[in-house]
């Protein structure tokens, strides 16, 4: 299969290269910084701006990347055949519709607009596609969620421990990557979103003890009881939101994802390395 990839430098892209080199796939990946080797072939751009050779081909485009850039390359870029897409979006698309954060909100509509876009995009073209809606992405050390809180406690040795209730399903990145393989590869492929969680629930409490665990070194857990996170929002503005859904499930059911891209998501199990702060 030959493959071009999008965001293959972050997160999920860095396990979702190698499992395509290692399967034997002819690897194309796009990024805006020089790079060689590790049996990719790079090409130089940022999303939306890239220009690839028109005699280039491919069999799948999958996008690890920002969706709402992606769409607009695709929106307006002639391909050449017919290849599957496969992207990444979020479940945030419909968690943060309600969010008090005005920019939140307008990040998801952009998100959903994408989305749809896409569909019309491949459908106008006969042009197969997958969209991957996912939890919270965890595994790489690069998230903007659990890894900095563990940064900081790493730095403090301190861990806080909001005692949220609400239900939470973080996903490896690199479950995530066999994912998007598996939807690059699918026949038949049904033209559809699919959601995708970790494969295990817990409630946003044990999540944030399940991650301390992980740290290589010993923190002191500061439990932040249920009463107080109200409090706590009001005096941090900026992380009300956030705060505010520590009490709602955010939490899918992956079984169509089980049956259609027969992969089974791990528990959740962090590791943060000595050297992450």
């Amino acid at each position: 299969m030959k493959v071009l990839v999008f965001g293959g430098s972050g997160q999920i892209g860095q396990f979702l290269l190698p499992r395509l080199v290692a399967a034997g796939n002819e690897v194309h990946a796009v990024s805006r910084q020089p790079r060689e080797g590790s049996g990719v072939q790079w090409h130089r751009g940022a999303l939306p701006e890239v220009a690839l050779p028109e005699s280039l081909a491919f069999d799948a485009i999958i996008c690890a990347g920002p969706l709402t850039s992606f769409v607009d390359w695709l929106a307006r870029t002639t391909l050449p055949g017919t290849p599957r897409i496969v992207a990444m979006s979020s479940m945030s698309v419909i968690s943060k519709q309600a969010s008090p954060d005005p920019a939140e909100r307008r990040m998801v509509t952009a998100m959903a607009e994408a989305e749809r876009q896409l569909a019309s995009l491949c459908q106008a073209c006969d042009r197969g596609w997958m969209l991957l809606r996912c939890t919270l992405v965890y595994g790489a050390g690069r998230d903007a969620s659990l890894t900095p809180i563990a940064r900081r406690a790493m730095r403090w040795r301190v861990f806080p421990l909001p005692q949220g209730r609400g239900q939470r399903q973080p996903v490896h990145a690199d479950d995530l990557a066999q994912a998007l393989i598996a939807g690059a590869r699918l026949e038949p492929a049904p033209d559809r979103i699919v959601q995708l969680g970790g494969g295990e629930r817990l409630s946003s409490a044990q999540m944030f003890a399940r991650a301390r665990r992980g740290l290589p070194l010993w923190t002191l857990p500061l439990p932040i009881p249920h009463g107080a996170l109200g409090l706590l929002a009001r005096a941090l503005p900026g992380r009300a939101a956030m705060l505010g859904r520590l009490d709602s499930d955010l939490v899918v059911d992956n079984a169509l994802a089980e049956q259609l891209l027969k992969i089974r998501p791990r528990a959740f199990a962090p590791r943060w390395p000595a050297d992450a702060d």
